[in-house]
């Protein structure tokens, strides 16, 4: 095993160094079982920049996989093995795995979109091990030392995006979207701190640009995010506040660049409004400040 990694490397390398082409009689499928077997490496030389760049270029610029080739890749990485490698684990190394194989789903939905190879089924079993990975993550983690990118959230929702602006996709998905959304702001345990917030955003973000669901959908959904508020107050509450906090106001101010958006800004504005204790505590020092 260590014998191939190594090998792996080094072809990954030298393939980087000659701008992702393959040598004569070299075939992208042979490489790619082995990239998805090393996918959740901790070394993050191979998982990122090696493995995650090379399948980039192979599926986006190169275009080396035919459509039974990408089925294939689909269909390895939303398994056991993969997107669902010890799911509900946490604090280990098998966070890796489900969070580049998710990369590898975002990538795949984007061809998807581009050129699409998948029939319905399919695209029904891509969507559901999607959303299904999102709601069962429990390892938040964003950078790790040493070891890099862990960064589920954030690579979730990378993909969440694709699937929200796919063709194939339908009010009943997109409305799952927004509720896999709202579990991970409720996690209760991770401070999203690596700009998480800020690529979950997006999400909502072209959902509302693109008019994909009902206005009326969306406040809804927006204005339910500061029940939070509700609840008794504990670490859980108080972490899920912040996050809550924080998503609506990247939220905002994404919508403050483009015209015809005062309405849902309105909306936000009073949510944030809720979601932010220190208001009425910086009211009340004005008001004693203006009496001295």
């Amino acid at each position: 095993m260590i014998k191939e990694r190594e090998e792996l490397i080094l072809n990954l390398k030298r393939i980087e160094g000659n701008e992702y082409r393959l040598n004569e009689g070299e075939k992208a499928m042979d490489f790619a079982q082995h990239m998805l077997e090393y996918i959740g490496d901790i070394d993050p030389k191979l998982r990122d920049d090696l493995i995650y760049s090379t399948f980039c270029n192979w599926i986006y610029e190169k275009d080396y996989f035919n459509n039974e080739e990408l089925i294939k890749i689909l269909d390895t990485i939303v398994d056991e093995k993969h997107l669902f490698f010890h799911i509900g684990n946490q604090y280990d190394n098998t966070v890796f795995t489900r969070t580049f194989s998710v990369l590898i789903v975002d990538l795949l939905l984007g061809k998807e979109r581009q050129k699409p190879f998948l029939d319905t089924e399919k695209f029904i079993k891509v969507k559901d091990s999607l959303i299904k990975y999102y709601n069962e993550e429990n390892d938040l983690r964003g950078y790790l030392d040493n070891m890099g990118w862990a960064h589920g959230a954030a690579h979730g929702a990378d993909a969440m995006l694709e699937l929200a602006i796919s063709k194939k996709s339908d009010e009943v998905v997109l409305s799952d979207i927004l509720k896999a959304l709202e579990r991970v702001l409720y996690n209760g345990k991770y401070f999203l701190s690596n700009e998480e917030d800020e690529r979950m955003t997006r999400v909502v973000f072209i959902i509302l640009m693109k008019d994909l669901l009902p206005k009326e959908s969306l406040t809804y959904w927006i204005e339910g995010l500061s029940k939070c508020i509700e609840s008794e107050y504990s670490r859980e509450q108080y972490i899920t506040r912040v996050n809550t906090k924080n998503f609506i106001r990247c939220l905002y101010f994404s919508l403050m660049h483009q015209k015809n958006t005062e309405d849902i800004t309105g909306v936000l504005f009073k949510v944030e409004e809720r979601l932010n204790k220190f208001i009425k505590t910086d009211k009340q020092v004005l008001k004693e400040l203006e009496s001295l």
